[in-house]
């Protein structure tokens, strides 16, 4: 029998069925799908800090784990299921450039004459309001409001309800929106 080419047309599911066969072109496929949505995830979870690394390590286990997914039409969720471990591992991380992150802040100035700049502090703005969120409050603001997941799903990758994704949801939201307040942008 003769493998069928692989398209953009295939499901996850499919291309880990193809995986577990042993066919490795689909997990390269399944790499470039996902790849650009672990890295905003974690870069969300964790900052730039050790970020290649990281969805390094995201890929890896994935890779390891397949033969053990039951249920290939899941691959999204296990998937971020990952990513959330790998940023949960590096806690450490992340508590060393949050410290990096408010040295060098301390020390740059940044003007808001041109659009530009504006866009880098606005960033900037965003990256620090994430910053001030415990792990849990951040992994779901990320997930839900940054990567569009349903509440759903993210309440199945952190093993958490989803009621317990709401409140958390909420509390992130006006954690961040008392933040920008303090900032002066207003909403």
């Amino acid at each position: 029998m003769t493998a069928q080419p692989l398209s953009a047309t295939h499901s996850d599911g499919d291309l880990v069925r193809r995986c577990q066969g042993g066919d490795r072109e689909s997990f390269r496929q399944l790499y470039r799908r996902h790849q650009h949505k672990v890295r905003s995830t974690l870069y969300q979870l964790c900052g730039p800090s050790e970020l290649d690394d990281r969805v390094q390590e995201v890929f890896l286990r994935a890779w390891k784990g397949l033969p053990r997914l039951k249920q290939p039409d899941t691959f999204a969720t296990w998937l971020y299921r990952i990513c959330w471990n790998v940023a949960t591992d590096g806690r450490r991380a992340l508590a060393r450039w949050r410290d990096r992150d408010r040295q060098l802040r301390s020390v740059t100035e940044i003007s808001s004459g041109d659009r530009a700049t504006q866009d880098l502090h606005y960033r900037d703005l965003v990256q620090r309001g994430l910053a001030r969120l415990s792990i849990e409050l951040r992994s779901v603001i990320v997930l839900h409001d940054l990567e569009d997941l349903p509440q759903k799903q993210v309440a199945e990758i952190l093993d958490i309800p989803v009621g317990t994704v709401k409140s958390r949801l909420f509390k992130a939201r006006s954690t961040l929106r008392q933040f920008f307040e303090t900032e002066g942008v207003q909403l």
